[in-house]
């Protein structure tokens, strides 16, 4: 029996690491290789494919739009996993240089890259739009506009779609319209009563009755036994 099950043993457990090994193995993540050639007609790349049809096809008609009318380009890129030694950050500017490998190419640009495993985002863009772009405005899209949905339940149709129109506007020339409201819903409740709940109470009579039975008691007991 020992000679029947140890075979079996091994090759449980070999199937067992090789799949965790699998799971775990670099090969998983997104390489930079993988993100296919920019053209005009594709404005989105969603390799996570976490953004749907209907929104795809909605960002890319308003960034075409903004890019005949202004010059300035956008892009998403969504990705599934990155490497070990990878940052968003780090992608996203390999990206962007693999994108647009001159000054020329690049002055218009702006690249927008989510990682959806953990769900980091980060923002690159060229000289050009940096005069339109401050990096203050950059850094609060990428790390508040994108990032407010997603913690609200991973919704990331709504952070694609907000952080298009927060670009458009402020690529436009239009005032920026600001990150997300966060509205705090949590309501802490005092466990003080108020002034007019204690007007309102009993709580007096009770507290003078109290204090002179504290009193009188006593004195009466006192007398009780002296006598």
């Amino acid at each position: 029996m020992k000679k029947l099950l140890h075979p079996f043993c091994r090759g449980w457990l070999l199937a067992l690491v090789l799949a965790t090994l699998a799971w775990t193995t670099p090969a998983f993540a997104t390489s930079l290789y993988e993100v296919p050639p920019v053209t005009d007609d594709v404005r989105v790349v969603d390799l996570a494919e976490i953004i749907s049809r209907f929104n795809e096809g909605k960002l890319t008609e308003t960034f075409t739009d903004l890019a005949n009318k202004t010059g300035q380009e956008v892009h998403f890129v969504t990705i599934r996993r990155l490497d070990y030694d990878e940052t968003i950050g780090s992608f996203a500017d390999k990206l962007f240089k693999q994108w647009f490998p001159t000054p020329e190419a690049s002055a218009n640009q702006t690249l927008v890259v989510l990682d959806s495993v953990t769900n980091n985002s980060a923002i690159v863009t060229g000289e050009k739009a940096k005069s339109i772009l401050s990096e203050q405005i950059a850094q609060s899209v990428s790390q508040e506009t994108m990032q407010v949905p997603l913690q609200k339940g991973d919704r990331y149709n709504q952070a694609f779609l907000d952080v298009g129109d927060r670009l458009v506007a402020v690529l436009s020339g239009e005032p920026d319209p600001g990150p997300p409201v966060v509205v705090d819903q949590v309501k802490t409740e005092g466990t003080f009563a108020s002034r007019e709940e204690t007007a309102q109470s009993n709580a007096l009579p009770w507290v003078v009755g109290l204090l002179i039975a504290a009193t009188v008691i006593p004195m009466v007991t006192y007398y009780w036994y002296v006598r």
